[in-house]
């Protein structure tokens, strides 16, 4: 849902430069090997990170449910 705030397998922070990532790619058109790396991620472990995953908040913010004593 939310990018993990380091690499699972060496610890590197990489949360980060997420947003830079989606700007790289989504908004500039460059293909995700050219944006990471610009962005100077070279290990592959942390390259899976950002390839691999899937970002899914926007999508689960209606399904919440409001939080206790807040009226709507």
């Amino acid at each position: 849902m939310i990018i993990p705030i380091r690499c699972f397998t060496c610890g590197r922070p990489i949360a980060h430069l997420w947003e830079k990532y989606v700007e790289l790619v989504e908004e500039e058109g460059k293909s995700p090997k050219e944006a990471l790396d610009e962005l100077g991620i070279h290990r592959y472990c942390c390259r899976r990170m950002f390839l691999s995953h899937v970002d899914l908040l926007k999508e689960s913010l209606p399904y919440t449910p409001p939080r206790l004593g807040l009226s709507r």
